[in-house]
């Protein structure tokens, strides 16, 4: 053996696999079954969907590990939403329109919009996560930081299968339990997810009919108008009171009233004179950029409760329009 090299046996010890024993888990997991199995999961689901389920480690490390330090918008948004990120969601617009339009249409939701999520959540379906999903919940659910949570996700993954949208075996997501194209978590999957090509199946993993239209259909029950857009950035004023900014309901204004309290349109304009009203946010504290947006920017924060998400599908959804 040359010097400085290890064997392959002393380098496979050296290894920590994600997915180990754990003390108590195969015990936890015969919880989880009865539970199931009194909820009308069948014994022969249950026995599939656990087969070689395994404490998973790295999903709880990435659970309680979140990055700490937060980027600016400044930052974020071109990593977010880069040129070619742009230009393949204009292409894919294209070759999807047919159907886009149609489910734009029946929805109410502005097809860029679908898009854009698309794009924001999954790169176009091309990173759904690789986690088994029932290994994931189980282990989080056992973890216990949100048990509550994890176990009802857990139940409600379990029903999905009983259901036969997917097999236990192709239902992969992120760590979280988050799956397919659109990255819904189980229980928004059983609320939200539609069959849009009508084959019997809601599969956000490989259709892409049954991705928009699930997507369009979480949109328009949170709230969507396709009257109207997401909003605006804006400049204002030094000094403003910034107790006016948030997005709670008594913080909303018309963009008559953001007009005479100084808010402007980027290149120095006035705000669009449409009796609408706008809540004033700015992410990045006193610094950085502003916006006025408006009920349909809510309707993505039901989505993700991150202000920098909704910007990022936002200014997606704007350049696919725009350029």
């Amino acid at each position: 053996m040359r010097k400085g090299m290890i064997s392959a046996s002393i380098a496979a010890a050296l290894l920590v696999s994600p997915v180990m024993a754990k003390p108590g888990f195969e015990q936890y997991v015969t919880t989880l079954k009865a539970e199931a199995r009194e909820a009308g999961i069948s014994d022969a689901l249950l026995e599939r969907a656990f087969k070689d389920v395994e404490y998973h480690e790295r999903a709880v490390s990435s659970d309680r590990n979140q990055p700490e330090r937060r980027l600016t918008l400044d930052e974020y948004i071109p990593r977010a939403v880069p040129d070619w990120k742009v230009a393949q969601a204009k292409q894919l617009y294209r070759e999807h329109y047919d159907t886009l339009k149609a489910i734009g249409e029946q929805y109410q939701v502005q097809p860029r919009f679908i898009v854009a999520l698309w794009g924001v959540e999954s790169n176009f379906g091309k990173l759904q996560g690789s986690y088994n999903v029932i290994e994931a919940l189980s282990t989080l659910a056992f973890d216990g930081r949100r048990e509550a949570f994890f176990r009802k996700e857990t139940m409600a993954a379990l029903t999905i299968l009983e259901q036969g949208h997917i097999a236990p075996e192709a239902m992969k997501g992120s760590w979280a339990g988050a799956m397919g194209q659109c990255q819904f978590m189980p229980s928004s999957f059983i609320n939200y997810a539609v069959d849009g090509n009508q084959d019997g199946k809601k599969d956000i993993w490989q259709t892409e009919a049954d991705v928009f239209a699930s997507a369009a259909n979480y949109l328009k029950k949170a709230g969507w108008d396709d009257t109207y857009t997401w909003g605006r950035q804006v400049q204002i004023p030094e000094g403003i009171d910034r107790t006016l900014l948030g997005t709670n309901s008594e913080r909303a204004h018309s963009l008559r009233e953001w007009q005479t309290r100084g808010v402007r349109r980027m290149n120095g304009q006035a705000l669009p004179a449409v009796d609408i009203n706008a809540w004033l946010i700015q992410p990045d504290d006193g610094k950085g950029r502003a916006y006025l947006v408006y009920n349909n920017y809510q309707s993505l924060l039901k989505w993700n409760r991150s202000h920098y998400f909704a910007l990022a599908v936002s200014h997606l959804a704007d350049r696919i329009k725009f350029g």
